[in-house]
């Protein structure tokens, strides 16, 4: 099936609405075991979109990588956030997502009137006014765009982290699990910026007195929409 690409339909209607900048956001590194979760933003006016730009999960990474470069000159504005590995233990990711959230926002050089938030949940909350869009990052130019640069970031982050820890296989996976970074966990256990509260943990019996516990975590820290553990 061919993709369809992304459109301004929702920022115009926003923008119908007396919203005169709207930003994109979009997230990436929400179900890994290892590095920080990033959120995307991404404003980009009206105009047409650079050809094959879509949600970054449907690209290649050369596709990805090439790309990145030419949106980052085509947008009108973009911004990355980040909370840390340990932000991500300390906080649960929910709010974890709001704080990398609202610093990419703050380090916007414009002030958005409204935000477009990939998903269906709000995390961002007031002051912002948010519009949830459910694949945004595919039917949204703005929210795509964020998506792409949020990704390509984020992975090179991750190829320069593995070559601290080349078992895991950072450079591949990017964080995520696969056959590698399991095996490396199992052996070695977790590194610095692993996220010690998630379930993956408990399933490494040698390791598993170095899991972290948070207090009042009920945010679904652990359900399996947010993070995937061993036995997948």
């Amino acid at each position: 099936m061919p993709i369809v690409p992304p459109t301004h339909s929702v920022e115009r209607s926003l923008r119908r609405a007396g919203a005169k900048i709207v930003v994109g956001l979009d997230e990436v590194g929400r179900g890994a075991w290892a590095g920080p979760v990033t959120v995307g933003a991404a404003v980009t006016g009206l105009r047409k979109a650079p050809e094959g730009l879509t949600d970054s999960k449907l690209l290649t990474e050369l596709r990805r990588r090439a790309l990145a470069p030419v949106l980052a000159d085509w947008v009108t504005a973009y911004a990355l956030g980040q909370a840390t590995p340990q932000e991500c233990d300390e906080l649960g990711m929910t709010a974890a997502l709001r704080l990398a959230a609202v610093r990419a926002l703050e380090a916007l050089p414009v002030e958005p009137d409204a935000v477009i938030l990939d998903g269906k949940h709000d995390y961002l909350g007031g002051p912002w006014r948010v519009r949830t869009v459910i694949k945004g990052d595919q039917s949204c130019i703005c929210v795509s765009a964020a998506s792409v640069l949020a990704k390509v970031h984020r992975d090179g982050l991750m190829a320069e982290l593995g070559e601290g820890y080349p078992d895991y296989g950072f450079a591949d996976n990017a964080g995520y699990p696969s056959p590698v970074h399991r095996a490396a966990l199992e052996e070695f256990g977790p590194t610095e910026h692993h996220r010690l509260s998630w379930a993956y943990m408990d399933g490494l019996p040698k390791w598993r007195h170095l899991k972290r516990v948070r207090e009042g975590a009920g945010d679904g820290q652990g359900s399996a929409d947010e993070q995937l553990t061993l036995g997948f």
